[in-house]
């Protein structure tokens, strides 16, 4: 899963943080993909996460909710993106490397797994973890090299 959701962050714009989420339904068959676009489109919620789990509500055809599903991610949710998770019901989360300085799902915060909230899914992270980071860490340097001050964070 995590290793479908890399080829989707591998065709992120050359302004995006290269960020891929896959959503598949219980029988593993994929039911959508996307990669980050805020920068492609202007758009501060156009995160992989967010536009991968609109366009899987619009593939199951039957509203909101995403049981069943599985949200796999190259890089730990932030927060929107962990929230979001949560109000579609997503059953599990799986994600590659590990975000200290905005994730949601174990690192800064863990949203996913708040008492307080009506649904948890289950979450795995760090698969693939080198494999996640070095693609954003190339594309950071790509930036840093070209003198860019944006982006900044996903």
């Amino acid at each position: 899963m995590i290793r479908a959701a890399l080829s989707a962050a591998r065709t992120a714009g050359p302004r995006d943080v290269p960020i891929g989420a896959v959503v598949f339904d219980a029988s593993g068959a994929e039911l959508a993909r996307a990669v980050n676009a805020r920068e492609a489109d202007g758009d501060p919620t156009a995160h992989a996460e967010v536009l991968a789990l609109r366009a899987a509500a619009r593939a199951l055809g039957d509203g909101w909710r995403l049981v069943g599903t599985t949200l796999a991610v190259t890089v730990e949710p932030c927060t929107m993106c962990a929230g979001a998770a949560v109000l579609a019901r997503v059953d599990r989360v799986v994600f590659g490397a590990w975000e200290p300085k905005t994730g949601a799902v174990g690192s800064l915060w863990d949203v996913v797994r708040d008492r307080r909230l009506n649904h948890r899914p289950q979450v795995r992270g760090g698969i693939l973890a080198d494999e996640c980071s070095a693609l954003l860490e190339r594309f950071f340097a790509g930036q840093r090299a070209a003198g860019s001050q944006r982006p900044t964070d996903r």
